[in-house]
């Protein structure tokens, strides 16, 4: 698949040229509505003895209603030769309907299709998660080609093109820079924290943001072969590659429904064959057969008692998109987070501010958040909302100039005032012995360091013009190092994947007590890692926020995103959302997936002992259709109710005793 074949002006009609009110998606929900009011009207209509007209009306479209779209899938299955349970449903809904107990063939018409809905409910979110992909795309760019400048659809760039970029756009190819000077942010490819110098010879992403230079790049690949448009596969290939359980209930309903149907037929023909017993009767036994057999409180055990977890899981701020997710979380043995945005917060904070002497530190942050205040950098940003933060009194500043990659120049106090990295300051002179040791110290624990020096600036000590130095890191996250605890203290395994450099990724590691570290990856390094990890330990979950994480969410078994501050594919292509981003949330959502587990083992155990125990009374003691229909339907009851208290109201209501207590 080709990045470049979709496009954000994309619609919803299916490619059948249908419109959207006629698709099985717009259709299905409100069929199930439709066959519920039939069902309930029709009850009503028995009890004040309306017109037998109005009971066959609204019994042909409780069964339209309800059985349109399961014909639709036997019929399909059929046509590969397959049998299911939609095929098995239906002919236990006729039959009911033959022996005169409409009203519970299409409850189990009803039952089986409001199950569907509520489990296809995510189907589709591939597409909403490529638009946002693909918004990281421009549609036009500048490249210089046979001596000109061109405006051209990014499709139709080529590698060795030159491509301009101008200050603030999007990198629409992966290149080298072979002109210019900027700071590029690389987040939603690598998930670095912050913005990455970038000069002449350096490699580039498409989908990135330019700074504040220019730059021309060089294409190293076609627009459908860049770093981005492999995340756009990655994630689709992954999606489709997600539901191993589905295929096992697939080839369960192939073989359950073979074996009733061949059975039923068996039994209506043969003992009227071998004149054991009048044909209407043994029909009639049949038909009672087809509906005790029928896999409704099977087939509803599962969503039942995972849609009260996921109801559950909501109200307590996780988001699961499914029961197959929910079910997934259960058998997890480790979990790997991204670094920027859910470890860390994603925004660098001051962490040091190291001046020549103590009673100069003041001085220090007032000159380098006035300088600062000049600029739009994340870093400059993060000083200056410090000094304001200590109520620090901005200065005027004068002749600002950015040196890009390098730093900045202005004057303070008329005093030229040089702010940036060491070595581009230390060109104007040696760095003062304890603000170097302050730096080589601050530089091993994985931050960013930037001096300060202002001409004529003589410190407490003697020195002259080094006002000193600010150190900046990825701030974490306060609640973080607990939760690593808590997962720990569950068996879990706890790794961090990361487009950091190893030195910042390893000193957050230490601090929170994280098992593995793995830095300086892309994309596909972390689906490798991620695979690597599954190996060795068993199913993973994968928590990140960004666009670079989304192949690892749809890889891992699990993929949870940060709901608040995720982005958009991000949010779309995992299977758990955290809302408000608590961490916290991750070891309740693995104890209440491995709680749903259990719920579903013993609804599934109980469906199963009560088709059975239908099953054998219907031979042995000739059971009627209506306690059949009863045993049945009572079966089903039972299993909803089960996952509704036990994954539901208790939760809630200890949930609002503790709020009662707090």
């Amino acid at each position: 698949m080709n990045a470049t074949v979709y496009s954000v002006e994309q619609t919803e009609t299916p490619a059948t040229g249908r419109p959207f009110w006629l698709t099985q998606a717009w259709l299905e929900p409100r069929f199930v509505a439709v066959t519920l009011a039939a069902i309930l009207i029709s009850l009503l209509g028995e009890r004040l003895e309306w017109p037998e007209w109005t009971q066959t009306v609204l019994g042909v479209t409780a069964y339209f209603t309800g059985g349109l779209f399961g014909v639709k899938g036997a019929l399909a299955s059929l046509r590969e030769r397959r049998l299911d349970v939609d095929l098995l449903m239906v002919l236990a809904a006729l039959g009911a309907a033959l022996v005169g107990q409409w009203h519970e063939g299409a409850t189990l018409l009803f039952l089986f299709s409001l199950s569907n809905v509520l489990q296809d409910y995510a189907i589709g979110r591939s597409r909403q998660a490529i638009r946002s992909l693909m918004r990281l795309y421009p549609a036009e760019a500048k490249i210089r080609r046979d001596g000109t400048v061109q405006q051209i659809k990014i499709e139709k760039i080529r590698v060795g093109d030159v491509v301009l970029i101008e200050p603030g756009e999007r990198i629409p190819v992966d290149g080298l820079i072979t002109e210019g000077r900027s700071s590029v942010d690389q987040s939603p490819i690598t998930g670095e924290s912050m913005p990455v110098e970038k000069a002449v010879g350096d490699k580039v992403f498409a989908g990135t943001l330019n700074g504040q230079g220019a730059l021309d790049v060089q294409a190293t690949q076609a627009a459908h072969d860049t770093t981005l448009a492999r995340i756009i596969r990655m994630v689709e290939e992954a999606q489709d590659s997600k539901a191993p359980t589905e295929r096992f209930l697939d080839t369960f309903e192939q073989y359950y429904a073979s074996l009733i149907i061949v059975g039923v037929a068996l039994f209506i023909v043969i003992p009227p064959a071998l004149g054991l017993t009048d044909f209407e009767s043994n029909f009639y036994r049949a038909m009672v057969l087809m509906t005790v057999a029928s896999p409704c409180a099977l087939v509803i055990s599962t969503p039942a008692s995972f849609i009260s977890a996921i109801a559950a899981a909501a109200r307590n701020g996780v988001l699961f998109k499914g029961g197959a997710y929910l079910e997934g979380m259960a058998g997890i043995k480790a979990v790997t987070f991204d670094k920027t945005g859910t470890l860390t917060t994603g925004k660098p904070v001051v962490t040091d501010v190291v001046s020549c002497c103590e009673l100069c530190e003041s001085d220090l942050l007032a000159v380098a958040a006035s300088v600062e205040s000049r600029s739009e950098h994340p870093l400059a940003k993060a000083i200056v909302r410090t000094a304001r933060e200590r109520e620090i009194e901005l200065r005027p500043v004068a002749d600002f100039k950015a040196e890009m990659g390098l730093g900045v120049i202005a004057r303070v106090d008329d005093k030229p005032v040089h702010l940036g990295n060491i070595k581009f300051l230390e060109q104007r002179g040696a760095m003062p012995a304890n603000l170097a040791a302050a730096y080589a110290r601050l530089e091993a624990e994985g931050k960013t360091v930037i001096g300060v020096v202002q001409e004529g600036f003589e410190g407490c000590n003697g020195e002259r013009d080094w006002m000193g130095v600010v150190a900046m890191a990825d701030e974490i996250r306060p609640e973080a190092a607990g939760i690593v605890r808590a997962l720990h203290a569950q068996g879990i395994r706890v790794a961090m994947l990361t487009g950091d450099n190893p030195r910042v990724a390893n000193t957050i590691a230490q601090q929170l007590g994280i098992d593995a570290v793995y830095a300086e990856l892309l994309p596909d390094d972390k689906v490798r890692v991620l695979a690597q990890i599954q190996a060795e330990t068993g199913p993973v979950a994968m928590v990140g926020d960004g666009v670079n994480d989304a192949p690892a969410l749809a890889t891992a078994a699990v993929g949870v995103a940060m709901g608040a501050a995720g982005t958009d594919v991000a949010l779309e292509t995992a299977d758990v959302v955290l809302m408000g981003d608590k961490l916290e949330l991750i070891p309740y959502a693995l104890h209440l997936s491995r709680k749903a587990r259990r719920v579903v083992w013993q609804n599934i155990t109980f469906a199963i002992a009560v088709i059975i125990l239908l099953i054998i009374s219907t031979f042995v003691v000739d059971l009627p259709l209506p306690l059949g229909v009863l045993g049945h339907e009572g079966s089903t009851v039972i299993v909803v109710l089960n996952g509704l208290i036990a994954l539901l109201v208790w939760p809630e209501i200890r949930r609002r005793r503790e709020q009662r207590t707090g």
